[in-house]
């Protein structure tokens, strides 16, 4: 009885988790202790879900329970444990609940490492020592250590009994009893299958492999195209960058010297009028001078005599004539021509010379328009006149750039009229 009653205490002051004396023992709401480590451990793994359970009688709990030593009966599991007394069987026990025992320990549970097929047992590291050295134990099969190896054996067996037959290029599951010769025979024929279905797998791989490889291969010398083109660009452009930047430093200096030119041309003619200016004060100054003495002269007929010997006053420089520009202009040169609209700027309407038409061509138009007749014409005979090609002088026209009217324009597309121009008197 009094043996009966340890146990009895003993399980009292054991952790539902770990099936031990209690160390730094809890109480949770619903009343029921545990291992503060346990209980932790166990609710890490709820985390996720933020509900919390008892292990025991999985009352949830949200959000987590906050933790604090049960003090009393941590005071009662130390004084068990003083006390000396046997504890439980699951106190002799080195494995945790969700452990797979070893089957051979009897006095000392100890954790299982691996399970046979065969024995369908499970067996610690000790007890599991015979399966890798005895010749026939080697044969058999270890798995992962799991508490029902009845139904794993099961399960292995019916999957490898799965026979499949071939009815108009259609798979049918069949099964039916069959002994080990069967089984192999039948594994082997379906190895062979799979395999031949692996072997092609791995030959369109294979080929998709060296697609892709050349894919990017071309890739590669698109890039490579695309640098080396880009390069050449960055060259080119430097170099009409560099030639513009020649260009406009040239076109720099040559307005510096122009303005420079100008003023210096602009500074000496107003030194020159500066210098007129100067002179003209000098003899005003020395008039005056004489005015100034002959008006104190007393002697009347002295003073008629020189007054009448006085030379004429000579005329003043007038103030508008005195311009002296303060701003240095640079005429800069116009761009060249390149579109219609540019070269419309410089034209004006031209005359031609009926004296130098041909005889087959028609002026009209205030002599602008021309015309090709068949018929000869009627003009008197003059000795600048064309009689060979057909050609007419344009009389007046501007030197530089000029406008051909469209009617002249269209009778030289369609004919082999030539169309001269005379900057000097004609020669025949």
């Amino acid at each position: 009885m009094a043996q009966q009653g340890n146990q009895l205490n003993s399980m009292s002051f054991s952790c539902k988790i770990c099936q031990r004396l209690f160390n730094d023992p809890v109480t949770i709401t619903c009343g029921h202790s545990y291992c503060m480590t346990c209980i932790k451990t166990f609710w890490d793994k709820e985390e996720d879900k933020k509900i919390y359970s008892c292990p025991h009688c999985r009352h949830t709990f949200t959000p987590r329970p906050v933790l604090v030593k049960n003090t009393v009966l941590a005071e009662l599991s130390e004084q068990f444990k003083k006390t000396g007394l046997q504890a439980s069987p699951a106190d002799r026990c080195d494995t945790r609940p969700e452990d797979v025992a070893c089957d051979v320990c009897t006095d000392r549970k100890v954790r299982a490492l691996k399970s046979c097929l065969i024995c369908l047992a499970s067996y610690c590291e000790k007890h599991l020592q015979p399966h890798y050295v005895a010749a026939p134990l080697k044969k058999h099969k270890l798995v992962e250590p799991s508490k029902n190896l009845q139904e794993v054996n099961r399960s292995r067996h019916d999957e490898v009994m799965k026979m499949f037959y071939r009815n108009d290029q259609n798979y049918n599951d069949f099964l039916r009893p069959m002994n080990e010769q069967d089984i192999y025979k039948t594994a082997a024929a379906e190895r062979t299958e799979r395999q031949r279905e692996l072997e092609e797998s791995q030959q369109q791989i294979q080929q998709r492999i060296q697609d892709r490889e050349k894919e990017v291969k071309l890739l590669q010398q698109q890039v490579e195209a695309i640098n080396h083109s880009a390069d050449q660009t960055v060259k080119d452009s430097e170099k009409i960058f560099t030639e513009m930047i020649r260009l406009i430093q040239k076109r720099s200096c040559d307005v510096k010297q122009q303005i420079r030119s100008q003023q210096q041309t602009e500074v000496s003619r107003v030194k020159d009028l500066q210098e007129e200016l100067e002179q003209e004060i000098t003899e005003l100054k020395r008039r005056d001078a004489e005015l100034k003495q002959l008006s104190f002269t007393e002697d009347y007929s002295k003073f008629l005599h020189n007054y009448a010997s006085l030379p004429p006053l000579s005329e003043s420089t007038h103030s508008s004539s005195i311009n002296v520009a303060t701003h240095v202009d640079v005429l800069l040169s116009e761009p060249e021509p390149k579109s219609r609209a540019d070269f419309l700027k410089y034209s004006q309407q031209i005359t031609l010379d009926p004296n130098t038409a041909h005889t087959h061509l028609l002026l009209t138009e205030e002599n602008r328009m021309v015309t090709v007749m068949n018929q000869q014409q009627s003009f008197f005979n003059h000795p600048d006149r064309f009689t060979g090609l057909l050609q007419c002088v344009i009389s007046t026209f501007h030197p530089s750039i000029f406008r051909i009217p469209f009617g002249v324009t269209e009778l030289l597309e369609q004919t082999q009229l030539l169309l001269g121009f005379l900057l000097g008197p004609l020669g025949k």
